[in-house]
């Protein structure tokens, strides 16, 4: 059995998850756009509603490739005499897969829990501007732009990513070229930030740190 157009309908498919990525990615950026225009909390929850709405197709999507891949690899290994109903044995192993869904899932995506991470850091950024007037200010500004300074360069940075394991900031371009290093040397890297225990850092960890960014490009516009 050939399973040429099956392989070509899987990377179609393929295709459009990178489509939900890029609409979850923009969804993410449309609501910090909102925060940082001190927009109403109802139009940030509704662009939450977006990223479960996103979350629920991803996770549609990732289920129902796997019921083909799962349902092709039962073929290649049964090896029938005779061609099998391959739509209504995929329809079967989605429906399984599906019937198990819950809320908690979507909650679990990846891209919506850094959405919920970056709109939580954007906020704090926000307080912490509201707060300014109610402590000695320039102790406030120095805290904020030491925040805003890459353990490794000791410069401010301008394009942050965020460990998601030890939550620790760096500059990409920084923190990319020493865990290359230490790959080369087959060595691991421990967090360039004083006083982190966390010893493995690897480039799968890092997320750009958008609100970061955003709040150092406000300061410097200040």
């Amino acid at each position: 059995i050939s399973f040429n157009s099956v392989d070509s309908s899987l990377s179609s498919l393929k295709n459009c998850q990178s489509y939900i990525n890029t609409g979850m990615d923009i969804a993410t950026h449309v609501a910090l756009d909102l925060v940082e225009s001190f927009n109403d909390v109802e139009d940030v929850n509704s662009m939450e509603n977006v990223m479960l709405e996103y979350a629920a197709m991803d996770r549609e999507l990732n289920h129902y490739m796997r019921a083909i891949e799962e349902t092709v690899n039962q073929i290649k290994r049964e090896k029938p005499e005779n061609i099998p109903d391959l739509k209504y044995l995929v329809k079967e192993k989605f429906t399984a897969l599906e019937s198990e869904n819950s809320d908690s899932d979507l909650q679990r995506n990846e891209k919506y829990l850094y959405f919920k991470d970056q709109l939580k850091e954007m906020r704090k950024q926000y307080n912490d501007n509201e707060d300014i007037e109610q402590i000695d200010e320039d102790i406030a500004v120095t805290q904020s732009q030491m925040n805003f300074i890459c353990p490794i360069t000791q410069m401010e940075m301008k394009r942050p990513v965020r460990n998601k394991v030890c939550g620790h900031t760096y500059e990409e371009d920084a923190i990319l070229k020493i865990i290359q290093t230490r790959k080369q040397q087959k060595k691991k890297l421990r967090c360039p930030k004083i006083g982190c225990s966390h010893a493995d850092v690897k480039g799968s960890d890092l997320l750009p740190d958008e609100a970061l960014k955003r709040a150092i490009e406000s300061q410097n516009k200040q």
